[in-house]
């Protein structure tokens, strides 16, 4: 669901803002959006409650991550009415006009699977970007 949609408490927001000045610290060409899906019947269908989705939109092509956009989804939990949500892990995807190029997710070995993979620099630095992201969000 896109993360704009999200935003029901203080907690919520507050995650939000730090989780857009990191991915600004990391990609400071790029724009965020917060509200990367379209609002019609057919998204609604694929609704998820339990998840955060944003985008990174690239000026252009990157050459280094082999994609235009990036496809963020923050699975999380929520917890208090007021309190910010857990984070119970990160969905990333490399998209172009022609679809998912590669996929990263924090289940398992944290591995990069796809037919385009970043540069291995690249992949270090998602990896540490989505360490960064985990430490936003309260543990327990």
């Amino acid at each position: 669901m896109n993360a704009a949609d999200q935003i029901e408490s203080l907690g919520f927001a507050q995650v939000l803002v730090s989780s857009e000045n990191l991915l600004k610290h990391f990609f400071p060409a790029a724009s965020i959006n917060f509200s990367p899906w379209r609002e019609d019947p057919i998204t609604r269908l694929w609704f998820e409650e339990d998840s955060l989705d944003l985008a990174i939109d690239f000026p252009g092509w990157s050459p280094r991550l082999q994609c235009r956009s990036l496809l963020i989804q923050l699975i999380v939990l929520k917890s208090q009415p007021n309190g910010p949500p857990r984070l119970l892990g990160v969905i990333m995807r490399g998209v172009t006009f022609h679809g998912e190029r590669w996929r990263f997710a924090t289940i398992g070995d944290w591995k990069l699977t796809g037919s385009h993979l970043p540069q291995p620099s690249a992949m270090d630095q998602l990896h540490s970007l989505t360490r960064e992201i985990f430490a936003l969000f309260p543990s327990d």
